[in-house]
């Protein structure tokens, strides 16, 4: 994953950054809102993060929900990609669809956590990168 993007000389690399699509028994999806204090404060976004060492995809999920939550998902494999550029970086985020399978929500760097049918989306403040993942929600069942 260690990609290059194309394009002019001073083109950055593409971070990965995975996100997971939890979905409850109802079709909601979870998701969480980031600390004021952290980058994108405020913003709503489907949980995840970046890779660390010689981690898969998989285990990075897995890590990255059970540090920020407290809980253990079940990794069903990947549904979208989503290419993005911030002034600063740019990200290929990857939605997994997900299964809660153990513990108790205890967000670490989120204030607030939701469940929202895709619907629904819209009326939260999301990240750019993860509106075009509640776009394709609307649009297709995970």
């Amino acid at each position: 994953m260690g990609q290059k993007n194309e394009g002019p000389p001073n083109s950055r690399e593409i971070v990965p950054v995975l996100a997971a699509l939890i979905r409850n028994e109802t079709g909601a999806y979870l998701l969480a809102r980031r600390k004021s204090t952290l980058a994108n404060g405020g913003k709503w976004e489907f949980p995840g993060g970046k890779l660390r060492g010689d981690e898969t995809p998989e285990e990075g999920l897995r890590r990255e929900i059970r540090e920020e939550l407290g809980i253990g998902v079940e990794v069903l494999g990947p549904r979208h990609l989503v290419r993005h550029r911030y002034p600063h970086l740019h990200i290929l985020l990857i939605g997994y669809a997900c299964r809660w399978v153990e513990g108790d929500l205890k967000p670490v760097d989120h204030d607030q956590i939701a469940w929202v049918m895709p619907g629904e989306m819209t009326d939260y403040e999301l990240s750019a990168a993860d509106i075009a993942l509640a776009h394709y929600l609307s649009n297709d069942s995970c």
